[in-house]
């Protein structure tokens, strides 16, 4: 686990300002980001999960599913008005351009969200909030955080859980490669490296250790 290195790394709270620190969580799909949320939600974190803000906005009837159906057509939407994720996902995932279309669709919209969020998250006076979301440096919200925490494992340990989770060895394998470019830009960016191949035990350890480090220097 790298030091951590404090509150003074990253730049500015930029649009926000809250009391309790902030922790963004990045780190490849199927690398334990939501372990470690469990941990820290423990210790009396709030958690902001950027995926399912996305996942309600992309419920049938919002506009930006009607969004996403016009400009990718009919064919990715159910006949219940949902959109056929896993459809959109094989196409995106394996397109750049395409996903930076979805990308420029769903992001201003889910930023949104996560500023309402992370606001009413911090009306609870919560120890810390932990705001978990993958393209949080590339969106330039990395100046939002006093702790960037990248959360890794093991390509085959990340492989697995993905394929546990139901998901087609050949989707979870594109959904790996499409997020291996984003490594060098979240390593150079992080505070911190969880690592999440061992027990659960030794994850709790690293991410108790990793609070406390950075709750200390919040005084």
């Amino acid at each position: 686990m790298d030091p951590g290195r404090g509150r003074g790394h990253l730049p500015g709270r930029g649009p926000l300002s809250t009391r309790a620190p902030l922790i963004g969580l990045i780190g490849p799909i199927g690398c334990g980001k939501s372990t470690v949320a469990g941990f820290l939600a423990e210790r009396g974190a709030a958690v902001v999960d950027a995926d399912q803000l996305t996942r309600d906005l992309m419920s049938p009837g919002t506009p930006v599913t009607g969004s996403i159906v016009a400009r990718f057509g009919e064919s990715y939407r159910r006949q219940d008005g949902s959109l056929d994720r896993a459809a959109l996902g094989r196409l995106v995932f394996s397109n750049p351009d395409r996903l930076a279309e979805l990308e420029s669709v769903v992001h201003p919209a889910v930023e949104n969200l996560e500023r309402d969020a992370i606001r009413a998250a911090d009306a609870g006076r919560p120890t810390a909030i932990v705001l978990e979301a993958i393209k949080l440096v590339e969106a330039g919200h990395a100046n939002w955080c006093d702790g960037l925490w990248l959360v890794l494992c093991d390509p085959e340990v990340q492989l697995g859980r993905l394929i546990g989770r139901g998901m087609a060895d050949v989707d979870a394998r594109q959904r790996i490669a499409a997020q291996v470019a984003s490594l060098p830009v979240w390593r150079a960016a992080a505070t911190r490296t969880i690592r999440t191949d061992g027990s659960l035990a030794e994850v709790s350890l690293a991410v108790n250790a990793a609070l406390d480090e950075l709750l200390a220097g919040q005084r």
